[in-house]
């Protein structure tokens, strides 16, 4: 039996899906980094693939760089090949 959470993440995923490209990745971050990850960051901007993540300070975002192929694999799954690329910038 499928599990509650792979159900309604498959559901988030086909609404995100219908949305814009900018908008669908945006709204996706917190879904892929997981909810302890969203409260520490912001996801910025989407364009021609490369999703720009704010983060607090440098010590975070070289942190989080080193898990960008996990969030990649995880937008994948959700909205197919649209994140080809996850940066993260110093939020000032």
């Amino acid at each position: 039996m499928e599990s509650i959470r792979t159900g309604l993440r498959n559901i988030m995923g086909e609404l995100l899906r219908t949305r814009p490209p900018e908008e669908a990745a945006l709204l996706a971050w917190p879904v892929v980094c997981g909810k302890d990850v969203a409260a520490r960051t912001r996801a910025a901007t989407f364009a021609d693939g490369c999703l720009t993540i704010e983060v607090s300070d440098a010590t975070w975002a070289a942190q989080l760089k080193s898990f960008s192929s996990s969030y990649i694999n995880g937008f994948q799954a959700l909205l197919g090949p649209m994140v080809k690329e996850v940066k993260f910038k110093i939020s000032r």
